[in-house]
């Protein structure tokens, strides 16, 4: 007999243009049933407390939680997963569809942390028996858990989105080498070209130079890349991609991070549009930011991992192999 499920909004952020509320919702509403009752509140001095207010004992538990700036958000995650173990839940399942500190994927140089190998270890302490996710900046990171994760795959949205476009000259760009094997098997499905930008960083945030390997002249380009922090890369990227000859360049990106001048650089740029999810939500409107939601995509992956069903249907090879 199945355990009971219980989903639960646990993100308490107040934006401009987004409720953080209505992406819980939507999930929920599609899973069929309301979201759980919870309380977040603060000392005077910051301190975080977390409280059920429904009986959990036996249920799976799945906390919706981005761990966008990620501090607060963490530990407000942290807090509820402890909480629900406390509370005999039967699985408590972890969905975050942005895992904040996944930059910090490596120790790339002398006396530094690895953020999230450290996030990682706390989410399993804290008694996290499942992981949803999506685009993680770098896919080993689900080797850091010793629990399953599921990882999923933006392209499962955005593909159908550059489909609908219909671009006659479609050319994919990654806009570094890293991004490489992610846009190679996007052209493959759409059996076409790519090209690569190929940066050089000084520091965090700041490009030196950058190269475009390959031809875009008379092209309409993609852009593919798993996070927009400051815009910089994608900016720097449709603009040389413009000097070389593309006739348009789109972008899209699952994490809109935008931080510091993002909404002033994108809104300023060559770029057609910039297409995100909703894994974090927008801080201020931008007429070249459209936003794809990400509810039905998590909604079917939430109720497989409850039902116990595979969701491998979700994935860009799943398409490949029913294209061919």
């Amino acid at each position: 007999m199945r355990k009971p499920i219980t989903l639960c909004n646990i993100q308490q952020r107040f934006f401009r243009v987004q409720d953080p509320n209505t992406w819980q919702k939507k999930i929920s509403k599609k899973i069929g049933g309301p979201l759980g009752k919870i309380s977040i509140q603060r000392f005077s001095d910051g301190e975080i407390y977390v409280e059920f207010l429904e009986s959990i004992r036996g249920k799976f538990v799945f906390l919706v939680q981005s761990t966008y700036s990620p501090s607060d958000n963490l530990m407000e995650l942290l807090l509820m997963i402890d909480a629900a173990k406390r509370a005999s839940a039967y699985k408590v399942i972890a969905v975050i569809p942005y895992y904040g500190l996944a930059r910090q994927d490596r120790k790339d140089r002398p006396r530094v942390a690895i953020g999230s190998k450290l996030v990682a270890n706390m989410l399993t302490a804290a008694g996290a028996d499942r992981i949803i996710t999506m685009d993680l900046h770098a896919p080993q990171i689900q080797g850091y858990f010793d629990i399953p994760v599921d990882h999923l795959e933006s392209t499962a949205i955005f593909v159908p989105y550059i489909e609908s476009l219909a671009l006659p000259n479609l050319t994919f760009a990654a806009p570094d080498v890293g991004s490489a094997n992610r846009i190679r098997e996007i052209a493959t499905y759409f059996e076409c070209e790519m090209v690569i930008c190929d940066k050089h960083r000084k520091r965090a945030n700041e490009i030196a130079s950058m190269v475009v390997i390959g031809d875009v002249a008379d092209r309409d380009v993609v852009l593919i890349d798993d996070i927009c922090d400051t815009g910089g890369t994608l900016v720097k990227s449709a603009g040389l991609l413009k000097e070389k000859g593309a006739r348009s360049v789109r972008a899209m990106c699952t994490h809109p991070v935008l931080s510091g001048k993002a909404y002033e650089n994108i809104e300023n740029s060559v770029l057609e549009e910039l297409v995100v999810c909703d894994t974090i939500p927008l801080k201020q409107e931008c007429k070249k930011i459209k936003v794809i939601s990400t509810d039905e995509l998590f909604a079917v992956t939430i109720r497989n991992a409850f039902e116990n069903k595979s969701i491998n249907s979700l994935f860009m090879r799943s398409r490949m192999a029913n294209k061919k």
